[in-house]
């Protein structure tokens, strides 16, 4: 896909971190770009720094999402690029001991499911209304219409103790991938999905510093957390490599998560 002023796109998550990073990317590349997320003053902030629109969206919620792609097409039109990186969940072990009650205790369906709607359900919410509107363009060269990046996790694949839910429901974002690719392949839209490693958000600098240091030198090569722009710059790749079509793709300094 040739990326210019053109294209218009929406980013999930675009107020912070990864998202933010992937909208910067678009725009600095000509996009139009409009951001969804629930954080109103840093969306608005990001969308006056790159020229673009912020939409205050939950993706939990069909109605939100409706509105916010609603809002986004008057603003830039009818967007060709979905970068989704927005995301919910909770934390819980399978089973866990509780010193107080000398027993084991398990990590609540309902937490599971919480999670399962806040990174499975709206991966697939999110594509399947961008695709649905992607579906009226005109076509591109191959006939492309349009370029869904999804963000999963190396925890899709080496999800570590307390990341059941997590982990599990990231493995299904994988998953969506191949099967929508081809169901799409008829409309010319093409998906693909990130799992980024361990990445300096403001999330992660949360953390103490020996606890960076540590996961710093955990990661082969380079020895250091991945940088916000880097995974701008894959989701760059993704959107103009029309070739780039049902992969999965790790971005991780070769790291293999231990189990803690």
């Amino acid at each position: 896909m040739k990326i210019d002023k053109s294209v218009s796109a929406v980013v999930t998550g675009g107020a912070s971190g990864l998202g933010k990073a992937s909208a910067q990317a678009l725009a600095a590349a000509g996009v139009k770009v409009a951001i969804f997320d629930i954080n109103e003053a840093a969306g608005e902030a990001v969308a006056k720094e790159i020229g673009g629109v912020f939409c205050n969206v939950n993706i939990m919620s069909e109605e939100s999402a409706l509105a916010g792609f609603e809002k986004a097409r008057k603003a830039h039109g009818q967007e060709r690029v979905l970068v989704h990186c927005a995301m919910a969940a909770r934390r819980g072990k399978t089973l866990s001991f509780d010193k107080e009650t000398r027993g084991y205790k398990r990590t609540p369906t309902a937490d599971y499911a919480f999670g399962v709607e806040g990174i499975l359900v709206a991966s697939y919410r999110m594509a399947s209304l961008s695709a649905l509107g992607m579906a009226s363009l005109p076509e591109l060269e191959d006939g492309e219409r349009g370029s869904i990046v999804l963000t999963a996790s190396v925890a899709a694949q080496d999800a570590q103790i307390g990341q059941v839910i997590y982990g599990s429901a990231k493995a299904g974002v994988n998953g969506l991938v191949l099967p929508m690719a081809r169901d799409l392949m008829d409309v010319g839209i093409r998906v693909n999905s990130i799992m980024p490693g361990i990445f300096a958000t403001p999330l992660m600098l949360g953390a103490p510093q020996n606890v960076l240091d540590s996961l710093a030198a955990s990661v082969p090569f380079p020895k250091r957390l991945g940088k916000p722009d880097e995974f701008g710059s894959l989701v760059l790749e993704l959107t103009r490599n029309t070739y780039f079509n049902g992969q999965c793709l790790r971005l991780d300094g070769a790291i293999r998560m231990a189990p803690r």
